[in-house]
């Protein structure tokens, strides 16, 4: 895991981890609903994939996420679009 802008973060062992997971109340059900929407989230992603163009999928980014087009490198956008550098440029040329 690489951060593209300055954080801070909290490292749990994995023990300590599931420990908090059963004895806080109602931690357990957020859990699986974090899980849950991620999951959705994965499979969405996965479908747009295939059924979406490159542009489509890069609009829904300035909409949806703007924040990821203020802060990282142009490579790894294009990465998570599954498009080489130079289309994300053509389609970012195109969009003007």
């Amino acid at each position: 895991m690489q951060a593209i802008t300055d954080g801070s973060g909290w490292v749990l062992p994995y023990g300590i981890f599931q420990e908090l997971f059963h004895a806080i109340p109602g931690f357990s059900e957020w859990g699986r609903l974090w899980m849950t929407n991620k999951l959705f989230q994965f499979k969405q992603r996965s479908i747009d994939i295939i059924t979406l163009s490159a542009r489509a999928r890069y609009l829904n980014i300035i909409a949806n996420k703007p924040q990821v087009i203020k802060y990282a490198p142009l490579k790894q956008i294009a990465s998570y679009l599954g498009v080489t550098d130079t289309s994300l440029s053509r389609i970012r040329k195109d969009i003007g």
